[in-house]
């Protein structure tokens, strides 16, 4: 027995029906050889990579209509995988990644449960260099931003793997380390373009949740 509980979720992507596996409520937590622990994930947080969260069904909302032609994709923080499976599906040149234990299993039993190919996934943590994962020319993450050391970790890993001419974008909530972040992205070359969005979890605002697009040319840039 794996010590967690699970259930199947449905959500309309672009028309198209999506069924995921996600752990049936916040409560859940299995770390029987203390994996998890080691990484730095605590028990109150290790249930929050296999929910769907508002800002995870805003990015795979983008991601459907997003223009990926010719560019390689990072999901950074993929949990269920929902954004990078829109991206899969449309014939992405895409890479999930996440540091949580059993994100790699539940991302490749959503692939199979809507009759899609295995994706490429790496196990990420965004304070350990990984040189071989490459560079991409499109980042893209939803609701990363809610420790305040998050947005220098997050910075760091763009300065890993993103291009010159690179695009980032993110979802987030209103959270308020989102300001920091973006002042961050502007001292390495990138501009924000910001679109507030509806986040249908049933809180006012209702247009708490920001689209955070970040483009930046490769003239100058490090």
């Amino acid at each position: 027995m794996p010590g967690y509980l699970t259930r199947n979720e449905h959500v309309s992507i672009g028309g198209r029906d999506w069924r995921l596996r996600v752990l049936q409520d916040r409560q859940q937590f299995s770390d029987p050889d203390g994996h998890a622990g080691r990484m730095g994930i605590s028990s109150a947080q290790w249930s929050l990579f296999g929910q769907l969260w508002p800002a995870g069904r805003l990015l795979a909302q983008a991601m459907q209509r997003f223009d990926i032609e010719g560019k390689r994709v990072l999901e950074l923080g993929c949990g269920i995988g929902l954004a990078s499976l829109v991206l899969q599906q449309r014939g992405a040149d895409v890479v999930a990644s996440d540091m949580h234990p059993l994100a790699e299993s539940f991302l490749a039993y959503n692939a199979a449960l809507n009759a899609l190919p295995a994706l490429h996934y790496r196990q990420l943590r965004w304070d350990v260099p990984l040189p071989t994962l490459g560079h991409f020319d499109l980042i893209i993450a939803s609701d990363v931003l809610y420790e305040a050391e998050h947005a220098a970790l997050l910075a760091g890993v763009i300065d890993r793997h993103a291009w010159p001419e690179a695009e980032v974008l993110l979802t987030d909530p209103g959270r308020g380390n989102s300001a920091r972040f973006s002042r961050m992205m502007a001292e390495r070359g990138f501009a924000l373009a910001e679109e507030r969005c509806p986040m249908d979890d049933g809180e006012a605002p209702p247009y708490r949740g920001r689209l955070l697009h970040y483009t930046r040319s490769g003239a100058g840039s490090a």
